[in-house]
Formats: C-alpha cells, sequence, structure tokens
C-alpha cells in the first residue's frame, strides 16, 4: 500500500488515504463566535510509514510526521495557528498529536476538507449546522480483499469529538439521509457529543456515513 498525501486534511485521511492503516482521534471545541480548537491524533502502522521511505516510493508523499510538516500546512492557513505537536511510539506504531487553534469555521473546515466537497456549513441567527462526509459509500466485490482489509484495519478506530457553546446534537446519517442508530460508542446530545468508528465499518460503508453536528 502506498500512501498518497499533498497535505494534512482530516477528511482527505479518513477518504481517501484510509487504506494507509491509520486511526485518528479528533476532538473540537468551539466557541460561541465560531473560533475554537481542534486537537488531531493519529496513529500510523510503523510498517506502514517505512514503506514510504523505500526506494522507489519516494514520489509518494508520505504521512506527516514531524512538527515541520505540520508548520508548513498550518503556514498555508491563514485562519489556523500550530499550537503544540508532539509523537511518540509503541512496538507497532508512530502516534501523532497536533493541537491547532482556528479563528473561524471556515478555517476550521480548511484543515478537514481542503477542495471543500465533504463538508458543510450553515448558520442564522439561532443555529448552526456542520456536516462532515466519512464514507461516501463504496462496495468492494472481492471477498478475499474484504478479508484482508478487515484484518489489516482491526486495530484501528475513528473517534471524534466536538464541544458546542451550547447545548447541540449529533445525527449520524447515511448518504440518503436516513439514520444510522446510535450504538454505545455515540454520544448525541449535549455540551458535547462523540462518536467512534472501527476503520473498518468506514472503508466498508455501502451507504456512506454522514456526521451532522447542530446548535
Amino acid at each position: 500500500m502506498k500512501v498518497k498525501f499533498c497535505r494534512i486534511a482530516f477528511l482527505s485521511i479518513l477518504i481517501f488515504s484510509l487504506s494507509s492503516c491509520l486511526g485518528v482521534n479528533v476532538d473540537i471545541r468551539l466557541n460561541q463566535n465560531g473560533s475554537g480548537t481542534i486537537t488531531l491524533e493519529y496513529t500510523v502502522s510503523q510498517s506502514l510509514d517505512s514503506l514510504g521511505r523505500l526506494d522507489g516510493n519516494e514520489r509518494w508523499n508520505t504521512i506527516p510526521t514531524g512538527r515541520a510538516d505540520f508548520q508548513r500546512t498550518i503556514d498555508r492557513l491563514p485562519e489556523m495557528k500550530l499550537l503544540s505537536f508532539s509523537s511518540r511510539e509503541d512496538n507497532r506504531n508512530i502516534i501523532n498529536t497536533a493541537r491547532m487553534e482556528f479563528s473561524s469555521i471556515q478555517g476550521l473546515l480548511a484543515l478537514l476538507d481542503a477542495d471543500g466537497r465533504r463538508s458543510s456549513f450553515s448558520a442564522d441567527a439561532g443555529s448552526s449546522r456542520l456536516v462532515l462526509t466519512l464514507s461516501e459509500g463504496a462496495v468492494t466485490e472481492s471477498p478475499s480483499l474484504n478479508e484482508l482489509l478487515a484484518e489489516i484495519t482491526a486495530p484501528y478506530d475513528v473517534k471524534i469529538s466536538v464541544s458546542f457553546p451550547r447545548e447541540g446534537s449529533l445525527a449520524v446519517m447515511d448518504r440518503e439521509g436516513r439514520p444510522i442508530d446510535p450504538e454505545s460508542s455515540f454520544n448525541t446530545r449535549g455540551r458535547t457529543v462523540s462518536c467512534s468508528f472501527p476503520l473498518y465499518e468506514i472503508l466498508s460503508s455501502e451507504d456512506g456515513i454522514d456526521l451532522v453536528f447542530s446548535w
């Protein structure tokens, strides 16, 4: 597997490069004026990172593993500021954590969804609505590929938490707008909402997954 990263973008990580064996943990904290902070932790298998550095693979941009990589991205996003970056390793993974602040929701979306096709934000005087698409839906017709994908991605999850300036809610929908029933890993109402998906569940979703945050 080859990793194709042109810049840090959370939804791009999820949608374009989930086959790269990684887990993502995102914590977003919103202020009343639309500013806030985002903490992004992503886990990369050491074997994958090594693969990206092998001779012949240099043309594929590898997952950023250093503060300088994040800083280069943030420097291109005028409404974002990198507050801290740390990296650690265990026996099989590299775990990177970056904490950033943004001055508006639009600034946040410039980080999360660089091409602007998998997110939307709307607001009026009394309410706000943010939609993030985790999966547009896909069908893999190869049982052997499905089995391999399930085995490779088994250790990894995608976790998302959003804290609102007031009471809010999270709706998990498929791409046709049908609700996906919450499970124990979903917290759908309150000042903080959250959800957690096994990585394979996102990759194998046939009907797509939209997260709709309202506050």
